[in-house]
């Protein structure tokens, strides 16, 4: 059989690109390149699926609230029980980091998140109907026109079908009527959904960072983190399509409702989508399952050297070069191992410094990102279907350009890590000092007679809990705890018709009209035949500032985010190759543990505070919210978020310091303590390059000088 030897190539000229040896190297190197690409895009795509349905899950936390009467604390400890589950096997996860077939724990955790989001679905098909809180009105004399202000009152209990309340109530009961506890469904969804979310990213990024060229890391891994944030981008446009379906779409006559998405009782159809994220999140984990142990190094002639010097010649037998084996992981060792490399990661002071950044920005951003609609539709008279689009349309692709600028700077520039603390820094700074602006942004508080305002429509210093009596409506016997609101022609909110002491209506549906309003005054007539329609009033100044605060709320939005990419590349750049694994997971564990986890449930339970109206449940006991005091309630949000945010300007600053003394472009610092780390993976126990792929050293050689 005839031979070719290979010549001698340079860097210049290698082997594979020789079109003197012929078609068979380029074969043997292509499918390694390949599965490169394909890990890219299948990482994409699972960054897609966990922002796809974890900013459903956010865009839904209002309609889940009000769908299972429960408060915002509450509603914070659901959002937080994602974190739970990451925080259950974040340390083995990264920990283990090369040591296990990393593309197949990629792919049994999707499976996992899509088992979580099904699980979620689960009480909307054991609760039955949601039934919302209205007042009963009576005929009148005529017969053709209802009373809300009755001498005689029946008892209230809020339903859509009193024949049906009665019929639920008699067969299972009051308390499993209400189905209070079914919203713990949700909770172990998410739960599972922060489980099999945990090993993507750091195995993932670990992955990337491994076998592709050192100019290329960040900007492979900023543009699948740009791609990832499609997933939110269309599950924040998922979100408000739903929130604009009746809950029980196709089971209910939407001709008989009487509420709109505006309304505060209103809810959409939250199960819809976790249906459509839960099979996403199956797609996903499909290519992992057929993706090697490891590959080589993105670039280079893998182990075309060795056969040079051996002067082995390329034949088609000898075309198929098998894929190294999964080096066999000792438990014992591993564990072995974990303190003594905990306390090593935990000893380098940049990336402790980084470790408490990470903290504080996890804290600010998921109390943002949960309570953010919650904040536009209290403060700016928006509904909520409408402020989940506007995030999902405007703010999250500006976010997805700043993500994907900043690796692209990163490359174009070719930033040493000082340059990305510099850039990461300022741009923070920058972001820091206009988000103080959102403080400008006021709203007057919604008017309703007997809580923010007298019935005359005096606005009160404070807001007495029984003062919604007046001699207007005494004689109505009117139900304290109600809310159905009417807006009256004087532009005071009412919390029911009767507490209006409206007397008769016309119209049905959304469209009935009250009229004979004795508690509605227009300045200016001593008498008359005062009305008043369904919904709260609309505060026309609020809607007048939201474009502003959009404005500013996009533009801090893109600097934040251009710095985004630098800044968490500073964690790769300043710990030693052997823990990158281990440092993106513990950064991902201490962040969700002290900043994912409890952000929203104190942001929730300090939320709750600004309360003014409860709902009630059908079997009495508190529900969701129905108006906040929103001077206190914006006071609360910006000031978490601006204090927070605080704390990161002092940490980026003293972060810049430290970079700055340890990893100058002069000093050799860096290559000795990448050297030492390199020297102490030979002798180690743990898994090496070496024993992951055939080129280590040249590999080590390229790492030893990549800054």
């Amino acid at each position: 059989m005839e031979t070719r030897m290979i010549p001698d190539q340079s860097k210049d000229n290698p082997p594979f690109l020789d079109r003197s040896i012929g078609p068979l190297p380029v074969k043997r190197m292509y499918p390694y390149f390949s599965k490169l690409k394909i890990f890219l895009g299948a990482l994409a795509f699972s960054f897609f699926a966990k922002g796809f349905s974890g900013s459903y899950m956010k865009s839904m936390s209002t309609q889940i609230e009000r769908r299972f009467e429960i408060s915002s604390s509450v509603v914070g400890i659901i959002d937080g029980s994602f974190e739970i589950g990451n925080l259950m096997v974040m340390i083995l996860v990264s920990y283990l980091g090369s040591k296990v077939h990393r593309p197949k724990v990629i792919a049994a955790g999707c499976l996992i998140m899509s088992f979580g989001t099904f699980l979620s679905v689960m009480p909307h098909f054991l609760m039955g109907r949601y039934n919302y809180e209205r007042i009963q009105l009576t005929e009148d004399n005529s017969s053709t026109s209802l009373s809300a202000c009755s001498l005689v009152l029946p008892l209230h209990r809020p339903t859509l079908d009193a024949m049906e309340m009665t019929r639920e109530l008699k067969n299972s009961g009051c308390e499993k009527a209400a189905s209070s506890y079914l919203w713990i469904f949700v909770l172990m969804g998410n739960l599972l959904r922060g489980i099999g979310e945990a090993p993507i990213m750091p195995l993932g990024v670990s992955y990337v960072d491994d076998f592709s060229k050192e100019e290329n890391s960040a900007f492979y891994i900023g543009t699948i983190r740009s791609c990832g944030m499609v997933g939110p981008t269309l599950g924040f446009l998922l979100g408000s399509f739903c929130a604009n379906l009746w809950v029980d779409i196709g089971v209910v006559d939407l001709e008989s409702l009487t509420i709109n998405p505006k309304d505060t009782r209103w809810v959409g159809a939250w199960w819809l989508g976790l249906v459509i994220c839960g099979a996403v999140s199956f797609l996903a984990s499909l290519p992992f399952w057929f993706l090697p142990y490891s590959l080589p190094k993105e670039g280079e002639e893998r182990n075309l050297k060795k056969l040079s010097e051996s002067s082995v010649t390329i034949q088609e037998d000898h075309c198929k070069i098998e894929p190294p084996s999964q080096p066999q992981l000792k438990f014992s060792e591993a564990v072995k191992d974990f303190l003594p490399t905990l306390k090593k990661l935990l000893g380098n002071p940049v990336f402790l410094v980084y470790l408490f950044l990470t903290i504080l920005q996890y804290n600010s951003m998921v109390g943002l990102i949960t309570f953010e609609t919650k904040f536009m539709e209290q403060q700016f008279n928006v509904s909520v279907s409408r402020a989940i689009f506007l995030i999902g349309v405007i703010l999250l692709p500006i976010t997805i350009l700043g993500m994907f600028l900043g690796g692209f700077i990163i490359k174009k520039f070719k930033l040493h890590i000082t340059g990305m603390a510099k850039f990461g820094c300022a741009t923070f700074i920058a972001a820091y000092l206009l988000n103080l602006l959102y403080f400008i942004c006021d709203c007057e508080v919604l008017q309703v007679a007997g809580l923010t305002v007298s019935y005359p429509g005096v606005k009160q210093s404070s807001f007495p809990k029984n003062n919604l009596i007046a001699s207007c409506n005494s004689d109505c016997s009117c139900v304290l705890n109600q809310w159905d609101p009417v807006c009256g022609d004087n532009g005071i909110t009412y919390m029911t018709a009767c507490f209006a002491g409206c007397k008769s209506s016309i119209g049905t549906g959304k469209n009935m009209v009250f009229h004979n309003c004795s508690c509605v005054q227009v300045e200016g007539f001593e008498s008359g035949n005062f009305s008043a329609v369904l919904g709260q009033c609309q505060r026309e100044g609020c809607t007048k500032t939201f474009p502003y605060f959009l404005a500013l709320l996009s533009t801090c939005a893109l600097i934040l985010a251009l710095g985004g990419t630098p800044t968490y590349m500073i964690m790769f750049r300043s710990v030693s190759p052997d823990l990158k694994s281990f440092a993106v997971g513990i950064d991902a564990l201490c962040g969700r543990i002290l900043g994912g986890l409890p952000a929203p449930i104190y942001f929730g339970a300090l939320i709750d505070q600004t309360c003014l109206k409860w709902g009630t449940k059908r079997c009495g006991g508190s529900g969701s919210c129905r108006v906040y005091d929103t001077k206190a309630f914006r006071n609360v949000y910006l000031g978490l978020i601006a204090g927070l945010r605080a704390g990161c300007c002092f940490l980026y600053i003293t972060l810049f310091i430290l970079i700055i003394k340890r990893f100058r472009p002069e000093s050799n610092e860096l290559i000795d303590l990448k050297s030492t780390d390199v020297s102490s993976r030979k002798g180690s126990t743990s898994v090496s390059k070496n024993e992951t792929f055939p080129c280590a050293k040249a590999l080590e050689a390229n790492e030893e000088t990549c800054l």
